[in-house]
């Protein structure tokens, strides 16, 4: 009678009792960031510019639940790492100065960065590596402080606002500009932030970063490309947004443009923006593939 041996797989997942232990970070997580998201959502993430703060964290918090299991094998054979202290008392000073003196950009600032201190702290640096990527996403939720806003939304109005009469005009329509106010027959529109300003390029970026994310190429070229070319695809939709909107409002009337339709054309920008994604990176693997088949191909050279 023989015994046999058998391995046990390693744990990629936490146990129930492992759990418990994350009760009170959970708990205290919750007790800090609870007031300050209510605030938000009553405030700053009530405006038609910020609306997409709830959407990115609501995605952060999905992607970091999808990247937990791959995290906990990684971070098996580690230890805790001491700089998660220094990270814990820089992300607890940016939480008590913000929250004391109400500045935004601090408080929702230190969540991330006791968030990493906690993985550091808990799982060590390998944990932060798994995770580096849901909370890099959480930057695009943070509020920017309004000076900086405006000193970079009025060049991208004015450009979106440039590039929209002139594809109008070329198409036919009786259309004028002046500055960021849209002309065409009997109306006037005002190419507003939420249209065409920081804040919906961020939501568009994040929306790109995303897809990379989750397609996840094996092409290092064609992820880097894609990245660049984010920017590019972002504006060219917010210019079919301000184009759809005017056409709505010139055959529909004013208050189409201004009702419902104006959601729909909201709609129309972040389909427009996916399709071009996706145009773009078929495009790229297409030109990859060649690249890649033509090095394959080429005979090798001997002396």
């Amino acid at each position: 009678m023989s015994i046999g041996t058998r391995a046990i797989a390693p744990t990629t997942v936490p146990s129930s009792g492992q759990w418990l232990t994350w009760l009170p970070i959970i708990a205290g997580l919750l007790i800090l960031y609870v007031p300050s998201l209510l605030d938000l959502s009553r405030t700053t993430w009530a405006s038609d510019e910020q609306k997409h703060g709830p959407i990115v964290l609501s995605i952060a918090c999905w992607l970091a639940w999808r990247k937990w299991p791959g995290m906990w094998q990684a971070s098996e054979l580690t230890s805790p790492s001491a700089w998660g202290w220094g990270t814990l008392s820089v992300g607890l000073l940016l939480y008590v100065v913000g929250r004391s003196q109400d500045i935004v950009l601090f408080e929702i600032t230190s969540m991330i960065w006791l968030l990493a201190a906690i993985l550091l702290l808990t799982r060590g640096v390998e944990a932060l590596k798994a995770q580096w990527f849901p909370l890099f996403f959480m930057l695009f939720m943070i509020p920017l402080p309004g000076s900086i806003v405006e000193t970079l939304t009025m060049p991208m109005k004015a450009a979106v606002s440039y590039v929209a009469e002139h594809v109008l005009f070329w198409a036919g329509y009786p259309i004028s500009r002046m500055g960021v106010i849209l002309q065409i027959g009997q109306y006037k529109l005002l190419v507003a932030d939420a249209c065409a300003g920081l804040h919906t390029l961020f939501t568009l970026e994040a929306l790109g970063l995303l897809y990379l994310n989750v397609i996840r190429r094996d092409s290092l070229l064609r992820n880097v490309t894609l990245a660049v070319l984010i920017v590019p695809i972002s504006f060219t939709a917010n210019v079919i947004r301000v184009m759809v909107l005017t056409l709505i409002t010139y055959h529909f009337g004013d208050e189409a443009g201004q009702g419902f339709l104006h959601g729909f054309a909201g709609m129309v920008l972040f389909l427009s923006a996916l399709l071009l994604i996706i145009g773009v990176d078929s495009l790229i693997h297409w030109g990859v593939r060649r690249i890649d088949g033509a090095a394959v191909s080429r005979p090798a050279v001997t002396p």
